[in-house]
Parts: C-alpha cells; structure tokens; sequence
C-alpha cells in the first residue's frame, strides 16, 4: 500500500507568492496584450521577480512599461535601465513631458503626478494593452483596499468601485469588452512587511534611496523632501543635510524621505513592523490633498 504524501505547508511568504504566481499565468492565459508597469520601486521590483518565477526560462510574455513624469529620482531611473538590460525585457517608456509637448496634458504646477493618467491611457490605447499589472496593496490606502485582483476600466479608463466583479475561490473573469482594459494586483493581499521580507528572502537588489543615506532636505508641511532641480526650498524653508531614506519611490515634488538609520535590509524590516503609519500616508503629499484624494484619481484612470 503506498502512503500518502504529506500535506505540504506553506509559510505566510509563499503562500502569497504562489497566488501572485497564479495571477499572472492567469492573466497570460486569459488576456491577448498585457503589460507590466514599472517604477523601480520596490513594489513592481517585486513583480519582475514573481514574474521570473511565474514564465523563466521564456521571455516574459509583456513587455514592460514606465509612466515617466520626468521628475523622477536619478537612482531610481539608473536601476530601472539597468535592471531592464539585465533581464532582456523590452522596457516602454511613456513620457509625461511628451503629453505635455502634445497639448494631451497642461502643467498646472509643481507635481506631474495627477498628469500620468493621461500619459497611461494613451499608452494603453496606443499598444491596445487589455490588462496591465500593478505594484499597487491593499494596505496602502483606503481607495486600494476596495479594489479587486482584477480590477476593470471602462472604455475611457475609468474605474467604478461599485462595478467590481466578484472573485470568489480565487476565480477571476477576464473578459474585457472593445476599449477595456483591466488593471491587475498580484500583490493585492502583501502588506509592505511581506515586501520587505520578500524581499530579504530573495536578496533582491534596490535603488539605494530605500535605505539610509545622507541627502539634502528641506520640511515643508511636516514632510522632508529632496532639493533638486525640480524642487527648490521657499522662502523660510531652510535646507539641511539628514540621514533619511524613502519608504517609496515616485515623483520628486511630492515624495518626502524619512529620517531613518536603517542602512540594510534587516534594519528596514525592523523598522517597518514598528511602524503604524502607511508608506503613501507617511511620505506621499498628493495622498493628503483630501479624504478622497486616491479614489479620485482612480476614478479618473489613475495607476
């Protein structure tokens, strides 16, 4: 008589994997042209490697795409290309700059970040992308957590929270009508504690802004951001150097730093169970415009 094989138990960390996992193969199967977006922050570094895992040793089947503000930290940027070249992917490039030049977006101050969603929709129109994966969780915001796995947009890209579909058992239904397109969050259920320890598991490598540096800062509104070019302190604000890192990466203008002496990965992790505070909450000021300010970007086409 043969005995049967044990029940298999997965930790916390691979059963989250797994389901990314399936996720992806699942939009593979159901969907004609997807797409990866790609920041080089450490939430769609992540993805690459659930991609690795979910098609090596074949080419991914997407190519993978960044919404460019133009604004962008130079590390990040730096990691992004090289990081790309490593893989052998195709990386996509929209430019904000390029809506901008086109007459497509208008400049209505400091931060490019509200005009990415134009720049995203025509890049989706122009590829005829019918679903694009996202970094975006659950925990990071109150209008993330209404949205599903596979969330749809209609076709102006917009997003209906009362219109999800249900997913239940893990089910998901990709059918997308002409002009839709689905946004997809593999790592819906991930809390940036299971990033990171993701992250430490699998040694992925970062742009070393994640971890703690010395930068010139300035406070403004009880955030700390970086004097660049692009961003210079007012009248009143006085620069100083500090010993920061960034919970997360994203347009210079309205990312701030925290002060942190969390210099590896291990340190990072500990310093994040501690926290009770939200990485967008903490560091993103275009999250504290109003209560509403990520649903309403989202209903728009936002990421």
């Amino acid at each position: 008589m043969v005995e049967p094989e044990p029940d298999v138990v997965l930790s916390n960390l691979q059963e989250l994997e797994a389901e990314a996992v399936f996720v992806m193969r699942e939009v593979a199967a159901e969907f004609e042209r997807p797409v990866l977006l790609f920041s080089g922050g450490k939430d769609s570094i992540v993805l690459l490697r659930l991609a690795e895992k979910a098609f090596r040793p074949a080419p991914f089947p997407f190519p993978v795409m960044h919404i460019d503000t133009g604004h962008n930290f130079p590390e990040v940027l730096d990691f992004r290309d090289r990081r790309i070249r490593e893989l052998g992917e195709r990386l996509i490039v929209a430019s904000v700059q390029d809506s901008i030049d086109s007459g497509r977006a208008v400049e209505d101050g400091l931060s490019r970040n509200r005009l990415q969603t134009v720049t995203l929709l025509d890049a989706i129109a122009e590829h005829r992308f019918d679903a694009a994966f996202g970094g975006a969780r659950r925990d990071e915001e109150r209008a993330r957590a209404k949205e599903r796995v596979f969330s749809f947009r209609d076709e102006h890209g917009q997003w209906d929270p009362r219109a999800q579909r249900p997913e239940l058992w893990g089910l998901y239904n990709g059918a997308v009508r002409p002009g839709e397109h689905a946004r997809v969050f593999p790592l819906s259920n991930w809390t940036e504690l299971d990033v990171w320890h993701y992250i430490a598991a699998e040694r992925l490598e970062l742009p070393p802004i994640y971890y703690a540096h010395d930068r010139e800062v300035f406070e403004r509104d009880g955030m700390l951001y970086a004097v660049s070019e692009f961003l210079q302190p007012a009248a009143g604000e006085q620069p100083l150097t500090a010993r920061v890192r960034y919970r997360t990466v994203g347009d210079m203008t309205i990312t701030g730093a925290v002060r942190s002496d969390a210099d590896d990965v291990e340190a990072v992790v500990a310093e994040v169970a501690a926290t009770r505070v939200s990485e967008r909450g903490a560091t993103r000021a275009d999250d504290r415009t109003s209560e509403a300010a990520m649903e309403d970007r989202k209903r728009e086409g936002y990421f």
